[in-house]
């Protein structure tokens, strides 16, 4: 039987191919993003399907022939898109982290800006990290580093043979506490100059109990924070470089502890 003349073994095995890169290129940021038409998605995933397809495929045999199989394999293959979207976002989350910690210090809390691609407020300090961060990291290819975690998925993991396991858990727990350390590195310099500023504002108040130290402050501490910004913006290109470094290992620990 073939189907528009094409053999139904090759067919099926491009439809698996077709479903894994779908399913995985949805998840990932950038691809698909919320604001990218689910049309140009569908165009995109089809046409790199076909361009993959000759070099990467999974055997038609490995198509299940009752419906709970394709459930599990649609699972199994949507789970390996949340965990390479998940490595990905702890990156940003770092940096929205760093960025909320430096606008509270810089009396930036009640000012937020909506985030386009969440629908979400954000801290303005931590937009203009966010957005520096995904520029620094296209700059960098990291999206081809993305592309290049979905390749090789085809030769790490079968179709849905991605679940939920305790070693699977342990290595996403291990990712994130990276997040955390990134924010605070990211945002370090500037606590530390404000928390000088405030220090010398405070020996102010005390030599000269008249001046009005609430409302020199606040231009002063906007000031230098914006003025240690731009050298946590020129360290932030090295702080992605370096997770960008760590992604192919990342992505090849989380593909390899599931079961196979």
């Amino acid at each position: 039987m073939e189907i528009l003349n094409f053999p139904t073994a090759s067919f099926f095995s491009l439809l698996l191919t077709i479903m894994r890169i779908s399913l995985v290129v949805f998840m990932l940021p950038f691809f698909g993003a919320g604001s990218i038409p689910n049309p140009v998605k569908g165009a995109l995933c089809l046409v790199m399907s076909l361009a993959v397809w000759p070099k990467l495929h999974f055997p038609a045999s490995m198509l299940p022939h009752d419906v709970l199989g394709m459930v599990l394999m649609l699972a199994g293959e949507l789970m390996l898109g949340l965990v390479l979207d998940i490595i990905i976002r702890f990156l940003f989350a770092a940096v929205m982290i760093g960025g909320h910690f430096i606008g509270f210090a810089m009396g930036f809390s009640m000012m937020n800006v909506l985030d386009p691609m969440t629908g979400t407020s954000e801290s303005v300090t931590a937009q203009v990290l966010y957005q520096s961060t995904i520029l620094i990291f296209l700059i960098m290819n990291g999206h081809l580093l993305l592309l290049q975690g979905l390749a090789d998925s085809f030769s790490l993991v079968p179709p849905g043979g991605l679940f939920i396991t305790p070693q699977l858990g342990e290595s996403v727990l291990r990712f994130s506490a990276q997040m955390f350390s990134l924010g605070a590195r990211i945002a370090a310099p500037i606590l530390a100059s404000l928390f000088l500023v405030d220090l010398a504002l405070a020996l102010v108040s005390r030599a000269a109990p008249q001046m009005n130290v609430l409302m020199l402050g606040f231009p002063l501490k906007i000031g230098v924070g914006f003025l240690f910004m731009t050298l946590v913006l020129t360290a932030l290109s090295r702080f992605v470089g370096d997770y960008l470094i760590d992604l192919g290992p990342m992505f090849m620990a989380a593909m390899t502890a599931g079961p196979k």
